[in-house]
């Protein structure tokens, strides 16, 4: 008899699988559930936690499992059970011991850690960010410059203007966000990259290819989410003093602090740079800046469940570059080319943040953007003022296995100009656009994952677009994951584009909106994930990225051959194809980091089958740093462009450029020096630079370095 219930029960569990793995987890210091942490077993069996913690694995068919938790801000769990067990396991989950803030992804508004995410984003964490700070603390044209696949485009050789450009687009197809604000836009997206410093930054999130469906239209070619840092539960106060060969003195200071019912964020910065000659032609290379920044935060917390955000962005900068002589006695102005940009940006942004339960959140955002710039030169100007504003309402909700976000904004942007010329058109313009969005992330299985969106806007001016976008990740097995995703863009045509901006406006005619089409775009990409140890002290992991967009519609500026020019929609499509490869490499405390970029983007309008201009087809980064956390950070890096055409479809040289930087921290205190561009590859020896004269330039085009070697160094103070 016992025998034939032995053999019944053997039937059983092998009918119905043998084992249950229960289990709960919470945080180890406050015991707090830890809803949403992801368990695994193997690449295809796993759960999740639900809002109290608690996970089921059922159907298990081994009697030994290695258990894997993970969970945004924690150190992964891994242990091995016997099984079977009957009581419910209680796992305690250690918070991550790093110095670091906590990588946490804002830019898809899902809670999940970016492992899970399905759409592919690149963090640039705390720690590139000093880094780079250290390098240009005055700006963030350093930190994107180095990222793969991203190219800093100079668009004014006096001034020293640059927009990004994202797998070969230009940088009007790259939406720019501050906290999920919108707030650098149209005619505020000209200098915006050289006039937004890095202090106050917790994190820059990237995201490559079209990702329409929360923001709008404008990230065709990708998305830049900089996210500021808040107060937590320890005061932060650091402050940062910068001086480089090239007569440039940047200040800055930062502080936040929490209290009970109130928290605080300032940050304050002045930069002083002198007119720079790297190549002692009298004409400037870096130009005369006076500039200084400050933003304040203020957070509110009504309750456990209501947060109030209020955040202010001021800043003031005028730029002056040209003829040297000139520039230094400028009383006495000689008469010879001079280039003044003076800019003015006040900004306020409101978030309001209700947890109305451990699933459900709801949102409302509001943002108002003023900017005021004038560009004067010899004999020409340009002078404008724009107001912008972004109103949002959004509601997510979380389950087990899936969460949605849906909700409606308004976006609107209005630009005039001052000093209009007698008899000129009109080149003012209003735009207001009506948006509404939804988007799923689901756990189709633990080895699939999939986020689909839709959004739909309605512009006064051009009518209705309907952008669906969707992106999967697959488990392939504990060191492989993969990601496919993609979407439509759209683009609303301004005259603020880098051919107009190169020109100063001079003669630019406004857009035709009865005669103009919207930029549109389709894109996808395809990324492969992998990451091992090697034994106790070696890791590796490797990132491959193939993408493709296609653009119809594009803006192109016209020349009709009187100095009057005219925008137009071109008649053929620009397609930007090619791959990313990032590896990484780490023993020890060395780090060695190797990304290599192909971009292909090929003109093919106007009987024109040729590479975009100023875009290098293969790009190289290589980086070895040593990093003794809290005391040395040592590095070495170079970098490599290939041959380019200029605007008459001329070839370049190719280049390459390498830099080294030493940090000493002490507990409170550190020094730095950087050695930038150490070889001084400069494009003055790479070709006749020749400017003609300095009563009427003619500038060349811009495609390698014109500032040479920059050595920087300073002090920072942290309590």
């Amino acid at each position: 008899m016992k025998k034939l219930i032995y053999l019944l029960c053997f039937i059983s569990t092998a009918a119905y699988g043998q084992n249950t793995f229960k289990a709960r987890v919470i945080d180890a210091d406050t015991k707090a559930p830890l809803f949403g942490a992801t368990a695994q077993i193997s690449p295809t069996k796993g759960a999740i936690a639900d809002e109290n913690g608690y996970l089921e694995i059922k159907g298990i068919s081994t009697n030994t499992i290695e258990l894997l938790v993970s969970y945004v801000g924690y150190e992964r769990f891994v242990k091995t059970y016997t099984l079977p067990i009957s009581d419910t396991v209680v796992i305690a989950m250690e918070h991550e011991h790093d110095d670091h803030d906590e990588v946490i992804v804002t830019s898809n508004r899902s809670s999940r850690t970016i492992d899970e995410i399905p759409t592919r984003i690149e963090v640039l964490a705390s720690e590139e960010l000093e880094e780079k700070s250290m390098m240009r603390s005055n700006n963030i044209a350093m930190l994107l410059r180095e990222s793969t696949g991203i190219l800093m485009q100079m668009t004014s050789a006096s001034a020293a203007n640059q927009s990004i450009r994202i797998q070969g687009l230009d940088g009007r197809h790259t939406q720019l966000l501050r906290d999920g604000f919108p707030v650098y836009s149209g005619f505020s997206s000209a200098l915006s990259i050289m006039q937004i410093p890095p202090l106050d930054l917790k994190q820059v999130e990237v995201l490559k290819g079209s990702n329409s469906t929360l923001f709008g239209g404008g990230a065709i070619a990708g998305l830049v989410n900089l996210v500021s840092i808040t107060p937590g539960d320890e005061r932060k106060l650091k402050f940062m003093l910068d001086q480089t060969n090239a007569s440039g003195t940047t200040a800055n200071g930062f502080y936040a602090e929490k209290f009970k019912n109130f928290g605080l964020t300032l940050y304050g910065s002045v930069n002083r740079q002198q007119a720079y000659d790297a190549n002692g032609d009298d004409f400037s290379d870096i130009p005369q800046i006076r500039s200084w920044t400050f933003n304040p935060s203020f957070f509110f917390y009504l309750n456990d469940k209501d947060l109030l955000r209020i955040s202010f962005n001021l800043s003031s900068e005028e730029r002056f570059g040209g003829d040297i002589p000139s520039i230094e006695d400028a009383d006495n102005h000689t008469g010879h080319y001079t280039e003044l940009n003076e800019t003015d940006r006040i900004s306020y942004q409101i978030t309001y943040e209700n947890k109305i339960d451990d699933r459900k959140t709801f949102t409302a955002k509001h943002s108002l953007n003023y900017f005021d710039r004038s560009v004067m030169s010899l004999g020409r100007g340009f002078d404008g003022q724009q107001w912008s504003t972004f109103t949002e309402l959004s509601y997510r909700i979380n389950s087990e296995a899936s969460s949605w976000i849906a909700g409606m904004n308004v976006y609107s942007d209005s630009f005039k100009e001052s000093n209009q010329v007698f008899g000129n058109p009109s080149r003012d313009y209003d735009y207001l656009t009506f948006g509404t969005f939804v988007q799923n992330t689901t756990t189709l299985s633990p080895a699939f994952t999939l986020e689909s969106g839709f959004r739909a806007d309605f512009d006064t001016n051009f009518g209705n677009f309907f952008l669906p976008r969707a992106s999967l990740l697959a488990k392939i097995n504990e060191k492989w994951t993969a990601r496919l995703g993609g979407g439509l863009g759209y683009k609303l045509p301004t005259m603020f584009i880098e051919e107009a901006e190169t020109i100063q406006y001079d003669g630019v005619m406004p857009i035709d909106v009865g005669n103009m089409e919207e930029e549109r775009s389709i894109g996808g990409n395809l990324d492969f994930n992998y990451k091992t140890a090697i034994g106790d002290n070696w890791t590796f992991s490797l990132n491959q990225l193939f993408f493709y967009t296609q653009l119809t519609d594009a803006v192109v500026l016209r020349n009709n051959g009187s100095d009057i020019f005219n925008f137009e929609n071109a008649d053929g499509p620009i397609n930007s194809k090619g791959i990313e490869t990032n590896l990484k490499l780490t023993y020890n405390d060395f780090k060695l980091f190797a990304n290599y970029a192909l971009i292909d983007t090929e003109l093919k309008f106007d009987n024109i089958n040729q590479q975009k201009p100023l875009t290098p087809k293969h790009n190289i980064g290589l980086v070895l740093m040593y990093e003794e956390h809290g005391k040395w950070r040592v590095g070495l890096e170079a970098y490599y462009k290939s041959r380019q055409l200029r605007n008459n479809f001329t070839e370049t040289d190719d280049f390459w450029i390498a830099g080294f930087m030493v940090m000493r921290k002490w507990k409170n205190f550190g020094l730095y020096v950087n050695f930038e561009n150490f070889t001084d590859t400069r494009q003055h020896s790479m070709e006749n630079f020749n400017i003609n004269d300095h009563i009427s330039p003619n500038f060349p085009d811009i495609w390698a370095p014109i500032d040479g070697y920059i050595m920087n160094g300073g002090i920072i103070l942290e309590f």
